[in-house]
């Protein structure tokens, strides 16, 4: 993908943009099956409902600025919240101990906040350590099969491995830590400490990662930037948080980071500081990287493509809109059989990654003679 080339980026530009509203697809029974084999489907002492039915009040929330975060922390009935808050806690010793409960005495639950701005009209919940105050936090939402396949694919795919459990249609998530980007742009971008080239590498290497797996709506508000203190300067790490956009639009552009005028600032980093050979070299590196972790996890990987070939996440018009303009950009009419978005992922790692994995099946094949 080039960066000399992004057409709709200019700020002026708003026609690329994701549904206002994605729809919540329910968790069909092959895919609750596939979370079960594999650990994902627990028992959950509070559910999403029971937290949104119980809301008696809610205070909007804003930030140390003043400034309104979407956010309203919701408030509770003394008879619902005794166990509402035990629930919580042991749902957070789940995420972080497997379920062990030796170690929740000393917490407590600061603050349920509740956004209904998001599609997934999502909590975040506030753990603090009675002890020394430290806190964390994680999210429950509405068990979207959009995201769950979308928080699937980054913990088979990405860098990074992700912790979710579900049960019925509630997503216990954890909280991924990192600076939103567009607070990064605002407050991190023109600091001196900041190394323009390493970020702008990595943006190269997120904008690839999206495209190859087909996750939508990457602006800058829906990733964080992890930076991490090295021997010299800083490395950075892009992550996205926000994963129900997972093969569900029609445009090819909303898969590709770049093409989204939030995330401008970042292009331009990059068509600044990076040439055409560095850029294509970054693209590689990645797919590379990628073809790595489909080669170790083909099984698994596999068995979920299968079910989401199967499975409905998205619109009969979105599905031919993306086949045909993924058709249309690699040349490969292949794209046109598909039948789904489960199966037009499973094409996209195959045009994008083939090479790659043959390399490393040659690779691998020398090693063994």
């Amino acid at each position: 993908m080039q960066f000399t080339d992004a057409p709709g980026l200019s700020p002026s530009n708003d026609t690329n943009k994701p549904s206002r509203k994605k729809p919540i697809f329910p968790i069909a029974d092959p895919l609750r099956s596939y979370l079960k084999h594999h650990g994902r489907e627990v028992k959950l002492p509070v559910s999403y409902r029971d937290l949104l039915q119980h809301i008696t009040s809610s205070v909007p929330l804003k930030d140390k600025h003043g400034k309104d975060t979407l956010w309203e922390t919701a408030l509770y009935d003394m008879r619902h919240w005794d166990f509402i808050r035990s629930g919580l806690v042991q749902m957070y010793a789940t995420l972080k101990t497997e379920g062990d409960f030796r170690f929740i005495n000393h917490l407590d639950v600061a603050r349920v906040d509740y956004c209904s701005f998001a599609n997934s009209c999502p909590f975040r919940i506030r753990i603090v350590n009675k002890f020394n105050d430290n806190y964390d936090h994680f999210y429950i939402k509405q068990a979207d099969a959009s995201r769950v396949y979308g928080l699937e694919l980054e913990h088979l795919l990405s860098p990074n491995r992700i912790i979710f459990f579900t049960q019925g249609q509630t997503l216990l998530e954890e909280h991924i830590p990192g600076i939103p980007g567009d607070l990064f742009v605002q407050n991190y971008l023109q600091d001196p400490l900041t190394n323009k080239i390493r970020l702008s590498k990595e943006f190269v290497k997120f904008n690839e990662r999206c495209f190859v797996r087909l996750l939508g709506d990457m602006r800058s508000y829906n990733f964080v930037v992890d930076i991490t203190p090295d021997i010299e300067e800083y490395q950075y790490r892009i992550r996205a948080i926000d994963f129900d956009q997972q093969s569900y639009e029609g445009r090819k552009s909303l898969y590709i980071p770049q093409f989204f005028k939030e995330n401008l600032p970042y292009v331009e980093l990059c068509m600044l500081h990076l040439n055409k050979d560095s850029i294509e070299q970054y693209q590689a590196e990645e797919r590379t990287l990628m073809a790595f972790r489909v080669a170790s996890s083909r099984f698994r990987l596999m068995e979920l493509l299968n079910i989401m070939s199967r499975d409905e996440i998205s619109a009969p018009e979105k599905l031919l809109e993306l086949k045909t303009g993924l058709a249309g950009h690699f040349s490969n009419p292949a794209f046109l059989k598909c039948h789904s978005m489960g199966q037009l992922v499973k094409r996209q790692l195959k045009q994008t990654l083939q090479k790659n994995l043959v390399l490393i099946q040659k690779n691998l094949s020398k090693f063994e003679d």
